[in-house]
């Protein structure tokens, strides 16, 4: 097995955090491959179900600001309903 230095490094925002909404953990990861200029948003939930968002955004504070604000609307259980995760292939 070889590594290969040409692949990009991943960026991870210092506005990265970890949160308690309704007495539930997330943590808000934010980041980008070094070669981008769009950051990724996901929140994963204190049973560690990741939820990526499909939208790129412009800056890292766009990122957070969403997923705060997204939690706070739809409440912290949305992020908790078994319904909206697919599950990995056994």
């Amino acid at each position: 097995m070889t590594y290969d230095d040409d692949e990009p490094n991943i960026v991870t925002s210092s506005k990265s955090m970890r949160v308690l909404i309704d007495d539930m953990r997330f943590s808000i990861e934010i980041y980008r491959l070094e070669t981008d200029s769009t950051w990724t948003l996901e929140v994963v939930d204190s049973e560690n179900s990741s939820h990526v968002w499909e939208d790129q955004f412009a800056s890292d504070k766009d990122a957070r600001n969403a997923a705060i604000e997204e939690i706070e609307r739809e409440g912290a259980v949305a992020f908790m309903r078994g319904n909206n995760v697919i599950p990995f292939r056994s």
